[in-house]
């Protein structure tokens, strides 16, 4: 009979589990899942139709920062700047890549020099970020998702 007793407590003090639902199981398997996902990082970064989706993610980065640095160098290089006394200096430009791969500018960073000799430097870099060739998005698990990125610009007068 002791033995019945002790094996009905065992049984009762298990037994909580055997009625937790699918659900709460199912959220505390996705509450633990969500806690080990880095929200920081993508899957795979914005990529220009020139490079390879294949490719791995230092791989696509690279190919997104050639792509931006290669679309700037041909921008400014075709405005000739007047400077007044000698620049050396960089500017950094923020700007996001949506969930749709469409690019605003968030901010660029201001310089007094900058603004004092090259009055439209900002509107230009504006512009040319929005002249960008067109672009996928970023993918977080599948997901296409927006993402920020900066820039810097190095104006140098000599």
């Amino acid at each position: 009979m002791r033995k019945v007793a002790v094996l009905a407590c065992f049984c009762l003090f298990t037994s909580c589990d055997w009625f937790t639902s699918n659900e709460e199981k199912t959220q505390e398997l996705v509450n633990e899942e969500m806690r080990n996902i880095n929200f920081n990082e993508v899957d795979r970064y914005p990529l220009f139709e020139d490079c390879d989706e294949m490719m791995d993610k230092s791989g696509q980065l690279d190919c997104f920062q050639n792509t931006l640095l290669e679309h700037y160098t041909e921008t400014l290089e075709d405005f000739e700047f007047q400077f007044v006394s000698d620049i050396n200096t960089s500017i950094y430009v923020d700007f996001l890549v949506d969930y749709k791969g469409e690019i605003s500018v968030l901010e660029v960073q201001r310089n007094q020099d900058i603004e004092n000799q090259i009055p439209e430097f900002q509107s230009i870099i504006t512009q040319s970020l929005k002249g960008l060739p067109p672009l996928s998005p970023a993918l977080k698990r599948g997901v296409p998702v927006s993402s920020k990125f900066r820039i810097p610009i190095i104006v140098n007068s000599n």
